[in-house]
């Protein structure tokens, strides 16, 4: 557990003034979608072109970012671990961080970019976030069960949010009448 407040905000504005592709997945997503749910970590799907991974890196070198997994020495992220499909746990001077070459059934950056809404997360701060539709899809094939336990509240959000898009009754455009 962290073992102060994570600052998603500070994370994500290195990674955008460091012009990072990554598309935020996981809670976080969720989240800026309205569901109301915890999350203890930032999730985020990059871009593994070369030019992307040295930005990453230089952003990751700037939240004095290390692994997770190791507590008796920090390990650093480098080029070879970044270009990967599989996760990377990360700690950060603002938070955990969880980087991720692929997520559901290898669904990458690339592949991702169809399913994304771009968002302002505060004043100026504009990323790429994956469609909530999308991550349900992918947490209901995932089937583990910390997915079947929030999906509920997955699928509440976004019922409420197709709700909120829909014009309601009162607003729906009439028809031309037939002459």
């Amino acid at each position: 557990m962290p073992s102060a407040a994570a600052d998603y905000q500070a994370i994500l504005r290195t990674l955008v003034d460091n012009k990072v592709n990554f598309i935020v997945v996981g809670g976080v997503s969720a989240m800026l979608h309205g569901a109301t749910i915890v999350t203890l970590d930032l999730d985020l799907v990059h871009s593994r072109e070369p030019q992307n991974l040295q930005r990453f890196l230089r952003a990751l070198e700037s939240l004095d970012a290390h692994s997770r997994e190791r507590t008796d020495r920090k390990i650093r992220p480098t080029l070879p671990f970044l270009d990967i499909s599989g996760h990377l746990l990360l700690t950060t001077s603002k938070g955990p961080l969880d980087v991720l070459g692929t997520i559901g059934d290898d669904l990458g950056y690339d592949e991702l970019l169809k399913h994304i809404t771009e968002m302002e997360v505060a004043k100026g701060l504009h990323v790429k976030v994956l469609n909530l539709d999308k991550y349900v899809e992918i947490k209901e094939k995932l089937n583990r069960e910390k997915d079947r336990a929030v999906l509920p509240v997955l699928r509440q959000a976004l019922e409420a949010r197709r709700k909120r898009q829909s014009p309601s009754r009162g607003q729906r455009k009439k028809r031309p009448k037939k002459s």
